[in-house]
């Protein structure tokens, strides 16, 4: 028995002294296996070792994943061929490629995810989003008889804060401020400010002021509750109805602050002109909202991949309206791509472009991809990415990898993608596995046109 064992750990060092031995690419391949893979039911994977050994593939679970075509949990394989992986079913596996039957010499996790197709859009949106809660902007000076102070200040109300509720009451827009402090100045009372702070509530008691100069009582605050825009549409669902956009976060210009979302629409837009993008300045679409009491479809999140939402039907206008199947970040490549967008009118075209740089990101992070366009007819109408341009669909290979989101400010070609997946996920239409990742940053600019509607003196 002991013997026996030898003789096989004699023949594995053997094999591994061949295997390196052999040439250095083969060693890279074999060390560079990885230890997890995440596969798309139905979509055939192909592994090459090109190592020049017979070996055994054991499948824990084979009903979810089959090797070679076959259905039993051990296949007798050649590395020196591909080896064929096909999901079978949504589900989780173990494949342990095995040396003489016994000795494994490599295991991998795999995870099979549904087969999700999208309909990939590029249609320009207009974007009407309110907050929840009134947003403060900034503080100003109230100049009554007696001093001139800002009372809200003096209550620690900071710029950045959502005001949600006064005197229990819910606050959905700007008139219910401006009402509940007239209210309780006229009565001499205090007001209790229910407000949300970096994620946490809080409460304050601030006591309106008299403005002798405009004859109204105020708190001394700049607030906004709304903001709109103009983006570009990256996908729809059409099972669930659901849409994902932009590919970034709104932020408030003043506070750049994520918007938190009370209600918001998306509407039909027409981009009328372009400024072409330049070093120092991304250039941007111009765009106006057509009928806006037809609306689109809703927001109901913004997060930093962007808006997100029902939508009743995909909007005309579209390169396609049959749904494609997505690309997982993994599967994304160096090389030829394109973009969906709008540069005229409502109509989309598709524009080349190249993937520069592919950053491996386990967990959901921002600028996973650099872009350069190529395309000489965008290049000449737009200089390249362009304000209003974020959300572009990228697609490679037959499927939707990725969405636009930045311009880089000082090369208008260039500029950041972030993977499909991570907008999906935020839409609620795909639920991948979470593990720890890394992400990098450089200079570049959100390229969502935000047009963020005036601040209220209160």
């Amino acid at each position: 028995m002991e013997k026996r064992d030898k003789k096989k750990w004699l023949g594995f060092l053997l094999v591994l002294l061949l295997i390196m031995g052999s040439t250095t690419s083969v060693f890279h391949q074999f060390t560079s296996f990885p230890k997890e893979m995440r596969l798309v039911k139905g979509q055939l994977q192909q592994l090459d070792l090109s190592m020049p050994v017979s070996a055994t593939a054991s499948v824990s679970k084979p009903d979810i994943l089959q090797v070679n075509g076959s259905t039993q949990s051990l296949v007798p394989i050649n590395l020196k061929h591909p080896l064929m992986i096909q999901p079978q079913a949504i589900g989780q596996t173990f494949l342990t490629l095995k040396l003489f039957g016994s000795l494994p010499i490599k295991r991998v996790n795999v995870q099979v995810l549904p087969d999700l197709q999208v309909i990939p859009g590029g249609q320009t949106i207009g974007v009407k989003l309110k907050s929840s809660g009134a947003l403060v902007v900034g503080h100003h000076q109230v100049q009554s008889n007696q001093s001139v102070r800002s009372p809200a200040e003096k209550a620690d109300i900071r710029r950045g804060d959502y005001l949600t509720e006064m005197n229990g009451m819910k606050i959905k827009q700007v008139s219910d401020v401006a009402r509940t402090v007239n209210d309780a100045g006229r009565k001499r009372l205090p007001i209790q400010v229910t407000l949300m702070r970096d994620g946490k509530e809080k409460q304050v008691n601030v006591h309106p002021v008299y403005n002798s100069q405009e004859d109204v009582y105020q708190l001394g605050l700049y607030i906004r509750d709304a903001a709109a825009g103009v983006g570009t549409l990256t996908f729809y669902e059409p099972q669930k109805k659901a849409y994902g956009a932009l590919g970034h976060v709104i932020t408030d210009v003043d506070t750049g602050q994520a918007i938190s979302v009370g209600d918001g629409q998306i509407l039909q837009s027409d981009v009328t002109s372009i400024e072409k993008g330049k070093s120092g300045d991304p250039g941007e679409k111009r765009a106006i909202f057509l009928n806006e009491d037809q609306v689109m479809g809703n927001i109901s999140n913004n997060t930093q991949f962007g808006i997100f939402g029902k939508m009743s039907n995909f909007p005309q206008g579209g390169i396609q309206s049959q749904p494609m199947p997505v690309g997982l970040a993994e599967q994304v490549e160096e090389g030829p791509a394109q973009i969906y967008t709008v540069v005229e009118g409502q109509t989309v075209k598709a524009y080349d472009i190249e993937i520069v740089h592919t950053q491996i990101q386990k967990s959901p992070a921002t600028k996973g991809l650099i872009i350069k366009v190529t395309d000489p007819e965008l290049l000449a109408k737009t200089g390249g990415i362009v304000q209003g341009m974020s959300g572009s669909p990228i697609i490679q290979n037959g499927k939707l990898v990725g969405a636009v989101t930045h311009v880089f400010v000082n090369d208008p070609t260039s500029g950041y993608g972030t993977f499909i997946e991570w907008m999906l996920q935020d839409a609620g239409v795909l639920n991948t596995s979470e593990a720890e990742g890394s992400f990098w940053e450089s200079s570049a600019s959100e390229i969502v046109i935000t047009c963020t509607l005036p601040s209220y003196p209160i």
